[in-house]
């Protein structure tokens, strides 16, 4: 079995069942595996939330990556914050918000979460003083900020137009 398998069936045993359930047993067991097979790939607990954490940044910033310049690839560079407001409204449409709400819930120890407070850091520093308007780029990130935690934490809340809608809202303060 494949790594990201172990790691998707981690995930759906954390959105299934909650933090607590999570043990390399239950794990091994969901994803169809001896539990020496997962042990293989995480020595431990703590090394298995570890790379969840890790997937979700790469994640996040492969999404940030794949926004181009509008008018293709030879067109001007889009500024970082519009490729942030695009990649957040991409997890929301693609269903990449779970994987945030069930690591982030077993993530509970601090020095598991170090890196994704990190890579927070970086998202909402990274090209701020090459923006346009800087204040008004930290504001849209930070509304995208509070776009997670509504679509987390309420998902049926507002419809995908009305996210789509946001989304163009959002991209029109920054012009």
């Amino acid at each position: 079995m494949k790594r990201d398998e172990l790691l998707d069936a981690a995930e759906r045993l954390l959105a299934d069942r909650g933090a607590p359930a999570l043990t390399l047993a239950t794990c091994a067991q969901a994803a169809g595996v001896s539990k020496g097979g997962l042990l293989y790939h995480f020595n431990s607990k703590e090394a298995l939330i570890r790379a969840l954490v890790e997937r979700l940044i790469a994640d996040f910033d492969q999404l940030i990556g794949e926004h181009p310049p509008p008018g293709g690839p030879s067109g001007p560079p889009r500024a970082y914050t519009e490729r942030y407001v695009h990649a957040t409204f991409a997890a929301l449409r693609t269903g990449r918000l779970r994987r945030w709400a069930v690591v982030t819930a077993a993530a509970g120890d601090p020095d598991l979460l170090a890196p994704l407070r990190e890579a927070m850091a970086r998202w909402h520093s990274d090209e701020l003083a090459h923006e346009p308007d800087p204040a008004v780029s930290e504001v849209v990130r930070l509304a995208c900020e509070g776009v997670w935690e509504v679509a987390t934490h309420a998902p049926g809340l507002y419809s995908q137009q009305h996210y789509d809608d946001l989304e163009q809202r959002l991209l029109a303060m920054l012009r």
